[in-house]
């Protein structure tokens, strides 16, 4: 059982991400979209997103706890964010390098939307880890 996180040189460069990550065996945990919303159901930061982001990677921590995991066995995040703009890009990343293995960084994908369900979510973001 395990992961292994590759780079080909014949792909371009990455920032805090990893283009293929192949896993085998282990037991596989799937992470619903968290939001900037805290354990009482508030939004937290209303347009703020920084701190909705920064919610939102803490709310992965609180799940991937509660499933026995943690960041470094995170191998795939998908973030969703409303209206991005080429400035969101290193505030994201910034907050992301506080969470994730940056010896390791999943594979990712981030993705500009119109909305998300709550009219005050700014981001939205899943994730996927295996554990061995």
């Amino acid at each position: 059982m395990a992961a292994e996180f590759l780079n080909p040189p014949s792909l371009c460069p990455t920032f805090g991400w990893t283009h293929v990550v192949s896993v085998s065996g282990g037991k596989t945990i799937y992470i619903s979209g968290q939001v900037g919303i805290n354990e009482k159901g508030e939004v937290v930061g209303k347009g703020d997103m920084k701190r909705q982001t920064e919610q939102a990677f803490e709310n992965i921590r609180l799940a991937l706890a509660a499933a026995g995991a943690s960041f470094q066995q995170v191998v795939k995040t998908n973030l969703y964010v409303v209206g991005l703009r080429a400035e969101h890009v290193p505030l994201i990343r910034e907050v992301r390098s506080r969470y994730v293995w940056a010896e390791h960084p999943p594979s990712s994908t981030l993705v500009g939307v119109s909305a998300l369900v709550g009219p005050d979510w700014l981001i939205e973001i899943e994730a996927v880890a295996v554990v061995f």
